[in-house]
Parts: C-alpha cells; sequence; structure tokens
C-alpha cells in the first residue's frame, strides 16, 4: 500500500534486479489490477512493472470528494521513486495514462492505449442508448436510481450481479457477440471484478471526477511518447471510435486491431496482448 492523500492506494511490483524500463500498469473501469495477471508476470521478467488499484475499486481505499485519477497515478510513480516509466492503460485507465502524459511529458517513455477512453470525448447517443437498453435495464429503474444516489440502505446482490453479467456481456463481450465469445476463465474473471466496481460504486462514498482542462481530446497533438494503440473489433463500436481518434491524434501513433476481441483484451488475448507490448517495450527501451 502507498498512502496518496491520505487514502491507501494497493499496488504490486515485480521485476529482475537490472531492469530494462519501467512499466505502469492502468486498468480498466469495470476492472481491477487482476485483469493484468499474464502481462504482470511475462512484462516482469524484463522491466520493472507495477500495477495498482485506481482508489474506489479493488483493494484501494475509496474514492470520496474530487477525484483526479491521473493524479494518483503521477503520485503511485513519486512514492514508489519512479521517475520515468512506459504507461499501459486500458479502458479509461488509457484516458488517464494520456492525461498523465500530457501532464508530466518527460515522466512518460512511451503510451500503450488498450481499447482506451478519451477525457473530453462525448460519447456517442446511440452508444449511451444501447448501454441503457441492455446493460441498466438488467436492475429495475427505481432501485438503480437509489443505488446510483447512494440513498439504498441495502444492496442487493442479485441485482450487483445482474448488472456485472450484463456490462460483462455488452462491453467484453462485445454488443455483436453472445456469451459464448468468451471463455468460462475468462467470464467469471470479468464478472468478479465488475461485480466488485459496482458493489464499491453503489455502497461507497459519493466522488466525482476531475480532468485536465483543456481536455485531452483537444490535445492529442501535444503527445511526444511513442504510443501503440490496441483496438479490439468486436469492442463496442463507440470505444473503437476513439481507438482511431487516439491513432489519428497522436503523432507517430501506430494502432493494431485485434480480430474477435471485445472490451478487455488483455484477458481475453493475453498472449497476442502480452507479445504486442513486448515487441513495443523493446523498442522503447534499446
Amino acid at each position: 500500500m502507498v498512502t496518496i492523500g491520505g487514502v491507501e492506494i494497493a499496488c504490486e511490483e515485480a521485476g529482475p534486479e537490472e531492469p530494462a524500463g519501467t512499466v505502469v500498469l492502468a486498468h480498466a473501469g469495470v476492472a481491477d489490477m487482476r485483469m493484468w495477471d499474464h502481462q504482470f508476470a511475462a512484462l516482469s521478467r524484463r522491466h520493472r512493472v507495477i500495477r495498482y488499484d485506481w482508489r474506489g475499486h479493488g483493494r484501494s481505499g475509496d474514492a470520496e470528494g474530487e477525484v483526479c485519477h491521473h493524479e494518483d497515478l503521477l503520485a503511485v510513480m513519486d512514492a514508489l521513486k519512479i521517475e520515468r516509466a512506459a504507461l499501459i492503460g486500458c479502458s479509461m485507465g488509457g484516458a488517464y495514462a494520456t492525461e498523465a502524459a500530457l501532464a508530466a511529458p518527460d515522466r512518460v517513455a512511451a503510451l500503450a492505449l488498450i481499447s482506451s477512453g478519451l477525457a473530453g470525448h462525448r460519447w456517442p447517443q446511440e452508444m449511451l442508448d444501447q448501454a441503457r437498453d441492455r446493460v441498466h435495464r438488467s436492475v429495475p429503474p427505481d432501485r438503480l436510481a437509489r443505488y446510483r444516489a447512494g440513498d439504498a440502505g441495502h444492496v442487493d446482490p442479485a441485482d450487483v450481479r445482474a448488472m456485472a453479467e450484463a456490462h460483462t456481456l455488452w462491453q467484453v463481450a462485445g454488443p455483436g457477440r453472445g456469451r459464448d465469445a468468451l471463455s468460462d476463465e475468462v467470464w467469471a474473471a470479468a464478472v468478479e471484478m465488475c461485480r466488485l466496481v459496482f458493489e464499491r460504486s453503489w455502497t461507497g462514498p459519493r466522488s466525482a471526477e476531475r480532468h485536465l482542462d483543456p481536455p485531452a481530446a483537444t490535445r492529442l497533438r501535444e503527445i511526444t511518447a511513442p504510443t501503440l494503440v490496441v483496438n479490439g473489433l468486436s469492442d463496442v463500436p463507440g470505444i473503437q471510435e476513439v481507438s482511431g481518434l487516439l491513432a489519428a491524434g497522436i503523432p507517430g501513433a501506430r494502432r493494431l486491431d485485434l480480430p474477435d476481441t471485445g472490451h478487455l483484451p488483455p484477458l481475453e488475448r493475453p498472449a497476442e496482448v502480452t507479445a504486442a507490448l513486448t515487441a513495443f517495450l523493446s523498442e522503447v527501451f534499446t
């Protein structure tokens, strides 16, 4: 644990005595650091590798009040005495890595953005409608409203699991695929992480995010770090659009499209993702 602003942040670290560079892994919003099991083990054979849970996720303390996740990422680096690292982020973890690269460019050796979000980007209405129809309706609207407001008093575990399974089916499998697209192992891991996300969100204190101003979506041309964009071709189309914006907007960025892959490629396609990251990092840390 490291303490940031009075909140304990859970971290894990591994690597050889003489690492070929440092790597920090930032998980997706529907997950926690466990989504990186394969990459954490494989990349730490050559690199110093750190993974951590955002505040309000996994084993970290609660998120309360104003939260700035890219500042937390940099604070984790400070606490572990990391001057410079390659940042690998998935989903909103990618968005926070991008913000960190803009806020402290001298500290970011490279970016790998996997199924990434992007602060300041407006999600298309079609995507929001699909989320409402395919995910939010898994819980009765009156109870969902109370859960989101923190006014329920008691959260039904069946509601938490229903929401987690619906979200995993829509996003992790992808809107055009079914449950059988994911192995039992991947399905169970994704649902368990997502279940914990909703449970903590509905029972914990209220919080609000603060992002860079001006937002990252308007500043991609400022990013100087070598960048790899990884996109799952079965992911939600609105999220795939962000991969396109990142690949086109960040100077020199490369894009890798993975067929039959949803929103968590490191979990669903661990060997392919790890191989791509290993090759990318070998160029960065030469």
